[in-house]
């Protein structure tokens, strides 16, 4: 994949974090994607989990402000996002999936309702629920479940999550 084509893919990846639609990615757009998340899995704000779900997007926000928000007005274009990607993170998706770990962990422990690991069908609920087009959720979350057992390992999660933002595409 040439650059440009790699960086039309991260352009189109913009739209899921983007959870508000004003052009740009910010603190609320984490704030809001776990409020949702919540009200999808029936978890409570003020809960463990509900507390651990704000915590891990806040860091995500500033793992992500950190590395594209060039200007520092608190929000990240579509551009700086692109270029973000683009410089930082298209040689290290695995840097991308440790910016991530700590909203994923969260997002994971509340889509396990059952306490015996993610499904394939809470992963599509969460991942429609995040800006994932339902017919490209429900295809990732099959995927997620690598050996077939119905259950989604973290670090399963972490790689699908790397790979369909910043690594390019065969």
């Amino acid at each position: 994949m040439d650059s440009t084509e790699y960086e039309g893919k991260i352009a189109r990846r913009f739209a899921a974090f983007d959870q508000d639609g004003n052009g740009f990615i910010d603190r609320e757009d984490f704030s809001g994607a776990a409020a949702h998340l919540l009200a999808e899995f029936g978890v409570t704000a003020r809960s463990d989990k509900g507390q651990a779900l704000y915590s891990g997007a806040e860091a995500f926000w500033q793992g992500m402000a950190g590395i594209a928000d060039v200007d520092g007005d608190q929000r990240v274009s579509k551009q700086e996002f692109i270029t973000g990607a683009v410089k930082r993170l298209r040689d290290s998706p695995q840097r991308f999936a440790e910016i991530a770990r700590p909203f994923l962990h969260a997002v994971i422990a509340v889509a396990d309702e059952d306490g015996d690991g993610v499904t394939p069908a809470a992963a599509e609920r969460a991942l429609r629920v995040l800006g994932v087009a339902p017919d490209a959720a429900a295809l990732a979350a099959a995927a997620l479940d690598a050996d077939g057992d119905g259950r989604i390992q973290e670090d399963e999660i972490l790689t699908g999550f790397a790979a369909y933002y910043v690594t390019p595409e065969p």
